[in-house]
């Protein structure tokens, strides 16, 4: 496992870090133990968390994700040493279930304050090495802050500031509570708004967004933003939540899968999707590669990279998905994918 440092921080952080948003869903919590007892042994050491998780996001499992994490972390003496915790607060919301006076919330102070220790006490942890902002208080044009077809979002008379966040971070920060700050689904306006409010309060030191081969928006603008300014990617949906593997081409649902229990894969049914997919599956099979693995290792080889976040509700898929870490794609399929990405470019923003 390749490791590498977490933006300015003295955090050294695995090529490939351990999601967990199907825990209390789709996973049992001993699934849940399972999986980080191999993501470890394998040396992933950044396990990735959410105060809304699982999703999809309802009250009656709010929060299970953090709770089976600290369960984990309590029943493993010397684990919370060997892992970077990172989790996350919700940004502009209706779920008010995640409030304790059922207010939606907010990226204000309180708000803010009330999330952090929840997600401490769930965690069964008396810091959080990497505290992110799941998603901006402000509407953004698309969810995710880098859409292909840009419209003009209202803008609420209640947007908290980003300066009012940073500085409940950094109260945070000074009580030993957070230890680093991150953000997601953010945009390059946004992340250098942040950055440039940061003096001399907590400095981002990560972005967590969307990177796939049929989503490459962030090279765009963000890239160049966050190699100058040391601000590393922590990249969700790598396989563009399976469709990567192969395994819907054709109208397949296979049983059990995300698609088929939840129905909430629009982000990956647009014009051009499928064609897309299976051009790079059909590549991945000339080159003697498993799917799944190339699209992994095509996001980790990227000069901006830090962390590919990978998820999986079977074993099976989990191992399958750490082996890319040994993967080296050739200049040959790099060059392939490129002359794909040009005619078929950011399908799933």
């Amino acid at each position: 496992m390749d490791y590498r440092k977490l933006g300015r921080t003295d955090l050294s952080v695995s090529a490939l870090s351990l999601g967990t948003m199907t825990w209390g869903d789709q996973n049992t919590e001993d699934e849940a133990f399972a999986q980080m007892d191999y993501a470890l042994e394998r040396g992933v050491n950044l396990f990735d968390n959410a105060e809304m998780y699982p999703t999809p996001p309802k009250a009656e499992t709010a929060n299970r994700c953090e709770t089976i994490m600290g369960n984990w972390l309590a029943a493993r003496p010397g684990a919370r040493e060997k892992i970077i915790v990172a989790t996350k607060v919700v940004g502009r919301s209706h779920m008010s279930w995640l409030r304790a006076d059922g207010r939606e919330p907010r990226l204000t102070a309180r708000d803010i304050e009330e999330a952090v220790e929840g997600s401490l006490r769930r965690l069964q942890t008396d810091h959080i090495d990497l505290y992110q902002v799941h998603w901006p208080d402000r509407p953004v044009p698309q969810f995710g802050s880098n859409p292909t077809v840009f419209n003009v979002p209202d803008r609420p008379a209640d947007e908290t500031p980003i300066e009012e966040s940073l500085e409940a971070f950094g109260r945070l920060v000074k009580a030993g509570k957070v230890l680093h700050l991150g953000l997601s689904n953010e945009s390059t306006w946004g992340l250098m708004k942040w950055l440039g409010a940061s003096d001399p309060l907590p400095r981002v030191a990560s972005i967590q967004n969307a990177y796939s081969l049929v989503n490459r928006t962030f090279e765009t603008n963000l890239a160049e933003a966050a190699m100058r300014e040391d601000v590393g990617l922590l990249a969700y949906s790598a396989l563009a939540q399976g469709c990567l593997s192969g395994k819907y081409l054709g109208g397949a649902l296979p049983d059990g899968s995300r698609k088929a229990l939840y129905n909430r894969m629009q982000r990956y049914e647009g014009p051009g999707a499928e064609e897309a997919f299976g051009l790079y599956v059909a590549l991945a099979k000339e080159a003697g590669l498993d799917p799944a693995q190339m699209a992994i290792a095509f996001a980790a080889s990227r000069p901006f990279m830090t962390s590919v976040i990978i998820g999986a509700s079977k074993m099976d898929q989990l191992k399958t998905v750490l082996d890319a870490a040994d993967l080296t794609l050739s200049d040959d399929v790099l060059d392939a994918i490129d002359t794909i990405h040009r005619a078929h470019a950011n399908v799933c923003p």
